[in-house]
């Protein structure tokens, strides 16, 4: 029911990995991701083969129907310069014309229909795994990545795919079918003229694969750039007041038209070289189009091709430069396709927690569990070779109320962090009731938390829904109940709709002490073995923290707590006090003894209480 922030190192506006990616990076591997990307179609082959062949019957319809217009101008050249037209075979090739139309539409909408199921279904797949891949990923991921990056890559770039799979695949199938079908056409028509409307066909692809090479990178830093603008939006609004309250909006300003900048920058060059393979290759189409009118002139002059011949011949050129053109879009589009896949499934490979939960060495039982606690020479660093935990030992008695004080940056929370496997140990164990949380599943080893941290967090629903976060089996009595333990009662009652009540996405409609009284009774709802409060009264005022602090204290009764707590006054009546400095335990023992020693605890405490 919390969120703790304090580790994410970047200011608003700055965001983790995507900051160190350079301007002008390639895809670092267009034909493997491409590939990949092909994977998650294998198990649609059946679709795609029906893909492929609609797509086929469409051409094939759509590529003989110049033939038949043809015939349809020969008979009327013939009854011209004849004894008359025949109306009757003239009409019954204008339906047969008609009929593959048609025909032609038939199959081709039945393509289109087969697949944008498939392509939904492909994405339904990418996006689920996306999902399910962020609950796997480890904290360290999200301290290194801004969340708008993320959505980046879970809205921009799966559209990117999306729109890619729904229309090129079939325009791909299409124009290869068509560039082979004209081309026998073409052949059966006239060999020289073919040959001839093949002549710039190799200007064609030369054209379209130096464009595509020189294309590849802006594309890549269109997705690039578009995730660090989405990235400094979401850092930006989230944080609106913090920005405001330190007259920081010119900065954010400057970030973000440096971001849109680059973005602006890269998406021009992108579209300005994608958009010049559709006019050359026209350019080129034309010039096939000028010498084959040329030669099927003569050969017409010649008696070796009849009128109608040449103008289906004239069809099949234009026709043919279409699906040239295609190619080339379809080039296009694929950049801008690899490199949004790219993003996508380096999100999906990126490392996950290592866990059992598959097979877990060892499963506890929550309402058996004693709550003896054990820390053994453990240490641990965010950063390789920058620890900030050296070496911590300490004991947990079952049913014992242990405070952790210190000052800002002692690793007071980084110890409970640990305990709840959000990160790894560098050295020494953590083990509940005498088994290592490593042998546990982290599913396992959570349920025997209730947490309460210091930065509150809850979702877009009601209160009741909030209050039963941790337990959705909760009866409307128990969730009740576990608001009155925690004075959470009679400020919900005095809500709109009260217990119904929903909360908005920023939950800004209540108070922050609000908030926390909410997490607490989550706390209480969930009634878990071990508790762990870090700064849980920090945001309410004296008489309702003393309130609190009286629920705590049945809350905590017979149950092993830790208690994180800057104003001192709050964990006098802590069992035991560990007071810890850059990361190490300098000090342990009750209030009084730590009093009675004149130390570290000492000059903290009084420090608290001088004028």
């Amino acid at each position: 029911m919390a969120k703790d922030l304090g580790e994410r190192k970047h200011p608003p506006g700055q965001g983790g990995r995507a900051a160190k990616m350079m301007p002008g990076e390639k895809a670092n591997d267009f034909k493997g991701t491409i590939l990949k990307l092909a994977s998650y179609l294998k198990p649609y082959r059946i679709q795609l083969a029906n893909v492929f062949f609609m797509a086929m019957l469409s051409t094939i319809f759509a590529i003989v129907s110049p033939t038949i217009l043809g015939m349809a101008t020969d008979e009327v050249v013939q009854g011209v310069m004849g004894s008359g037209i025949d109306y009757d075979a003239l009409l019954k090739i204008l339906i047969i014309l008609l009929a593959m139309y048609l025909a032609s539409w038939l199959f081709g909408a039945l393509q289109a229909w087969i697949m944008a199921i498939v392509s939904q279904k492909v994405i339904y797949t990418l996006r689920d795994g996306m999902s399910k891949k962020l609950d796997r990923l480890p904290l360290k991921y999200f301290d290194r990545v801004p969340y708008g990056e993320v959505q980046s890559r879970m809205i921009n770039d799966i559209e990117t795919v999306n729109q890619t799979l729904t229309a090129t695949i079939t325009q791909m199938i299409t124009a290869i079918v068509t560039l082979i079908g004209i081309l026998i056409m073409m052949v059966r028509i006239s060999l020289i003229m073919t040959l001839v409307a093949l002549v710039v066909i190799p200007a064609s692809f030369l054209i379209i694969k130096i464009v595509v090479s020189k294309s590849q990178r802006h594309f890549k830093n269109q997705q690039k750039f578009l995730g660090k603008v989405n990235g400094h939006v979401e850092e930006m609004y989230s944080g609106h007041d913090i920005v405001k309250a330190f007259n920081l909006e010119e900065m954010s300003e400057e970030t973000f038209d440096e971001y849109n900048d680059a973005l602006c920058e890269a998406a021009w060059k992108s579209q300005f070289l994608s958009g010049l393979m559709m006019p050359l290759t026209q350019f080129i189409g034309n010039l096939a189009y000028v010498l084959v009118c040329l030669v099927g002139g003569y050969l017409a002059l010649m008696g070796r091709i009849s009128i109608g011949q040449i103008q289906a011949f004239i069809q099949y050129v234009r026709s043919f430069n279409q699906p040239v053109q295609q190619v080339a879009n379809i080039a296009n589009q694929l950049q801008s396709t690899a490199a949004a896949a790219e993003r996508v499934f380096e999100l999906l490979d990126e490392e996950e927690e290592v866990d059992l939960d598959k097979k877990p060495a060892v499963v506890l039982d929550p309402e058996e569990v004693q709550g003896r606690v054990t820390f053994d020479h453990v240490k641990f660093g965010y950063k390789e070779n920058e620890p900030i935990i050296t070496d911590f030992s300490f004991e947990a008695r079952p049913g014992q109320r242990v405070a952790i004080v210190g000052p800002t940056g002692a690793g007071k929370t980084t110890i409970v962090k640990l305990l709840m496997r959000f990160y790894e140990l560098d050295g020494g164990s953590i083990s509940v009731d005498g088994h290592d949380i490593k042998d546990m599943s982290r599913s396992n080893l959570r349920a025997l938390f209730g947490m309460v941290l210091q930065e509150t967090w809850l979702n877009s629903s009601t209160v009741k829904e909030n209050i039963r976060y941790g337990r959705t089996d909760a009866t409307d009595e128990e969730v009740r109940a576990a608001a009155k333990a925690a004075h959470a009662h009679r400020f919900i009652k005095t809500l709109p709709k009260g217990y119904r009540m929903k909360i908005n996405e920023e939950a800004t409609n209540i108070s922050a002490g609000q908030k926390q009284l909410i997490t607490i009774a989550s706390a209480f709802l969930e009634d878990a073995p071990i508790l762990i409060f870090d700064e849980a009264t920090s945001s309410v005022d004296t008489r309702t923290e003393r309130q609190i602090q009286s629920a705590m204290a049945k809350l905590m009764a017979d149950r092993t707590s830790f208690i994180i707590a800057h104003r001192l006054s709050t964990i006098k009546d802590a069992d035991y006090i560990l007071v810890m400095n850059e990361g190490n335990i300098v000090e342990q023992g009750s209030h009084d003894e730590l009093l009675e020693k004149n130390g570290f605890y000492a000059d903290l405490y009084n420090s608290q209480f001088a004028d």
